[in-house]
């Protein structure tokens, strides 16, 4: 960003940045509500939608990576995952290297889970793409990563297209 950008950023009122915030609410309600109705029919919740979520973007990942993804406690993701595993949603393989380690993978009913919740919110984020144009697309993505941690920003970025 040069400084051109960055001064054009000054310029925003707080009542600007209070309806962004207030924009990002109610988005994210939107955004949540159509996989937590599906959530709902099998007793989970969003933490499982995340759960199921990077679990299939990174087969074989490890409980420890996960953990650092989702920067959540690891008595919560534990909690998560053994209902997941007795559900047969997710497979936790003993790692070869490492017996400490669990891999985790989804399960054929995992995988059809996370297709349906992925389905329906690309469904949302599809609409609102053709809706705003492929300019606001690229600078929405902009917004967004600016918005990370960096650590977090790594962990995205290193997730495959």
């Amino acid at each position: 960003m040069d400084g051109h950008d960055g001064e054009k950023l000054l310029f925003l009122t707080d009542e600007q940045l209070r309806r962004g915030i207030e924009a990002m609410f109610f988005a994210y309600r939107g955004f949540t509500s159509d996989p937590d109705r599906i959530l709902e029919e099998f007793g989970y919740g969003r933490a499982h939608h995340r759960a199921l979520h990077f679990i299939n973007r990174s087969p074989g990942t490890t409980v420890n990576n996960l953990l650092a993804v989702l920067g959540v406690t690891k008595q919560s993701l534990n909690r998560v995952l053994r209902t997941l595993v007795e559900d047969g949603m997710v497979d936790a393989r003993v790692g070869q290297r490492d017996r400490r380690e669990r891999h985790l993978h989804l399960t054929a009913d995992g995988r059809s889970l996370e297709r349906k919740l992925a389905q329906a919110q690309q469904t949302r984020m599809r609409a609102a793409y053709r809706a705003a144009g492929p300019e606001a697309v690229s600078g929405f993505r902009l917004v967004l990563e600016a918005m990370m941690d960096p650590e977090i920003r790594r962990h995205f970025k290193s997730l495959k297209d």
